[in-house]
C-alpha cells in the first residue's frame, strides 16, 4: 500500500484544494504500486486520475494540465538501463541522494537535483529520465519543445516561467529534450535577440528553483551549449555509443528473455560496433519478431543479417 509520506502529501493536496498536487499524489501511489507489481491496481488509480471531470456547483473545477508539459508514469527499472558502470553510479548517486534528502538538509547540504545529459541520439538519455523517475516513484513531465518555443518576443519566457511553477507545485521529474532549442551559445553568430533572453530567462529560472523535483536536460550534442548553463547543473552525464561489453550485456538483456541463455558472439558483438543502444535494441526486437512468426530459434547468423540491414542505411546516407 502507500507510503506515509504518499498519504501525507494526498491529504495536504485535498485540504489546500489544489487538483493538480491531488492528482500528481496519486499518480506518485500508482507509479509505487506498478513498481510493487501491483500492476491492475496502479492501472486503475491512472485512469481514475486521467477521466474528465465535471465541476459540480459550488466546486472549483479542475485545473487544465498544461499542455506545454506530457505527463506519464514510467516503469522502468535501473537494471534495464544498459550503460558504463561509472555513469550508473553517478546515477545511483543521484537517486540515494534524493531518497536521503531531508537527511541532507539537516547538515545544511542539498541533493542533486539538476542533471545535464549529453550523447549521440539513442544512447538512452530519454530512458534515463524515466529510469529516475520509475525509481523515485515519481511522475516524468516530458516539456515539449515545440509548444514551448514561439516566434513571439516574450511568449516562450513567459512559458518557461509556467513550466518552473509547475516545478515548484507538482514535483516530478521535468526532462527537457532538444534543450540546445533553448540554452544555445548566446555567442553564436546566428543567434537572435529572443533566443538570448530566452536563455537568461532559463538560467535565471534554473538558479532561483529551490523545489523537491528533478530537472533533466538531454542535447545530442554540448557544444551548442552555452557554457554558463554548465555550472546551474549538479551533474554532467556523457553517454556514448555502446562499448563491446555493453553491446554483449544489451543483447544478453534483450534476447535471453525469449531465448534463454543466449550468447552474443564476438563477431555479431563486432559487427554491432558503432550501432547506438536504439538500434541494437530495434535489432533485438526484429530478430524476436521474426523468431515468431517463423517459429525458430534466433540465431547469430539471423542477428547479424539485421545488423547489416542497419549498417547499410547508414552508408548509403552518407553517400
Amino acid at each position: 500500500m502507500a507510503t506515509a509520506d504518499q498519504i501525507k502529501r494526498l491529504v495536504k493536496a485535498h485540504l489546500d484544494g489544489s487538483d493538480e498536487k491531488f492528482k500528481t499524489a496519486v499518480l506518485q501511489i500508482a507509479a509505487y504500486e506498478a513498481k510493487q507489481n501491483h500492476v491492475n491496481f496502479a492501472r486503475e488509480l491512472k485512469k481514475l486520475v486521467d477521466k474528465p471531470q465535471i465541476p459540480r456547483a459550488n466546486v472549483v473545477p479542475i485545473n487544465k494540465t498544461n499542455p506545454m508539459l506530457h505527463m506519464s508514469i514510467p516503469n522502468n527499472r535501473l537494471d534495464s538501463l544498459i550503460v558504463s558502470e561509472e555513469i550508473k553510479e553517478r546515477i545511483i548517486r543521484v537517486l540515494n541522494e534524493y531518497k536521503n534528502r531531508n537527511k541532507l538538509k539537516q547538515y545544511g547540504m542539498d541533493n542533486r537535483r539538476k542533471i545535464l545529459i549529453e550523447g549521440h541520439p539513442g544512447t538512452g538519455k530519454t530512458y534515463t529520465a524515466s529510469v529516475i523517475a520509475s525509481e523515485l516513484e515519481l511522475p516524468l513531465y516530458t516539456v515539449q519543445v515545440d509548444k514551448l518555443v514561439t516566434k513571439f518576443m516574450g511568449e516562450t519566457s513567459a512559458k518557461l516561467r509556467q513550466i518552473f511553477e509547475s516545478v515548484e507545485s507538482n514535483v516530478g521529474v521535468y526532462f527537457f529534450d532538444e534543450f540546445d532549442a533553448i540554452g544555445a551559445d548566446r555567442s553564436l553568430d546566428n543567434e537572435v535577440g529572443e533566443m538570448r533572453r530566452i536563455l537568461n530567462s532559463f538560467l535565471q529560472f534554473i538558479e532561483q528553483d529551490s523545489s523537491e523535483s528533478i530537472i533533466i536536460a538531454a542535447t545530442n550534442n554540448h557544444k551548442l551549449l552555452d557554457q554558463a548553463l554548465f555550472r546551474r547543473f549538479d551533474d554532467v552525464l556523457h553517454y556514448s555509443i555502446p562499448s563491446k561489453n555493453e553491446i554483449c550485456r544489451l543483447f544478453k538483456y534483450k534476447l535471453s528473455v525469449f531465448e534463454k541463455d543466449f550468447i552474443p558472439s564476438d563477431k555479431l558483438i563486432n559487427s554491432s560496433y558503432s550501432l547506438s543502444h536504439a538500434e541494437l535494441i530495434k535489432v533485438c526486437d526484429d530478430a524476436i519478431k521474426d523468431s515468431i512468426l517463423q517459429e525458430k530459434k534466433i540465431t547469430q547468423s539471423q542477428l547479424l543479417k539485421l545488423i547489416n540491414e542497419r549498417m547499410t542505411v547508414y552508408s548509403n546516407k552518407e553517400a
